[in-house]
């Protein structure tokens, strides 16, 4: 009987799976795809191996932790930034720094807050870094005023975006439009009554829906700023 199944049903040697081979660009590449899908407060190292198909262990050959993940993910998303071009007067490369990092930072969910939360690590990432401190060096800044001048720009260029990524964020909830937003905090605003009679007299100031200008009126008071401080 057994000799009989054996003929019908023939024994196969199990195959072995090839092991999917990964490497850390491969790691970084689909954490950035995930981030953009389910945003950083929920992006974990074991929702990243299962997006990859890997045992979470397995990543750990690659990336040491979160905390590096997370650094490189700072080096990726700044790769897609284009340098300024390094002509024209240090007013027009400074602008065009602020505004490429300002798009490459809404073009990901939550880059600001990634880029804002790791160090400044990663070659691409200090070739940033170096492109504006060359610039403002041209300006005759001092050494030390030149990279307090990088520290400030940088911090005013990472927070608006993640500001207007946040607002985006809220303005996307069900039956919520920017419109709306702005609309019932105006209402808000000219609702405070005499308490408060210069939030009531700049609410429709406040609540301008004008975010490009915003952002130019803030890269031109750090420009002014600078060229205030070098004359001085």
């Amino acid at each position: 009987m057994h000799a009989a199944l054996m003929r019908m049903v023939p024994f196969r040697k199990a195959e072995r799976r090839k092991q999917r081979t990964l490497d850390q660009g491969q790691v970084v590449r689909a954490a950035l795809v995930l981030l953009d899908e389910i945003g950083l407060d929920e992006l974990t190292m074991r929702r990243l191996a299962d997006r990859l198909g890997v045992k979470a262990a397995s990543l750990y050959r690659h990336i040491r932790n979160k905390e590096e993940l997370l650094a490189l993910l700072g080096d990726e998303i700044t790769s897609e930034i284009p340098l300024p071009r390094g002509s024209g007067t240090w007013q027009l490369q400074l602008s065009e720094a602020a505004w490429n990092v300002r798009r490459g930072l809404l073009a990901h969910r939550d880059a600001a807050r990634v880029l804002a939360s790791t160090p400044p690590a990663g070659p691409r990432r200090l070739r940033h870094i170096e492109a504006v401190l060359r610039i403002l060096r041209l300006t005759g800044l001092s050494d030390r005023d030149a990279a307090r001048a990088a520290y400030h720009l940088n911090n005013f260029v990472t927070e608006f975006a993640a500001d207007e990524a946040r607002f985006a964020t809220f303005a996307a909830q069900p039956g919520m439009t920017r419109r709306k937003v702005l609309a019932e905090v105006r209402r808000q605003f000219k609702s405070l009554g005499d308490e408060y009679p210069t939030l009531v007299a700049l609410a429709d100031a406040l609540t301008e829906d004008a975010q490009d200008a915003l952002f130019q009126f803030g890269v031109d008071l750090h420009l002014r700023g600078i060229e205030a401080l070098a004359k001085r």
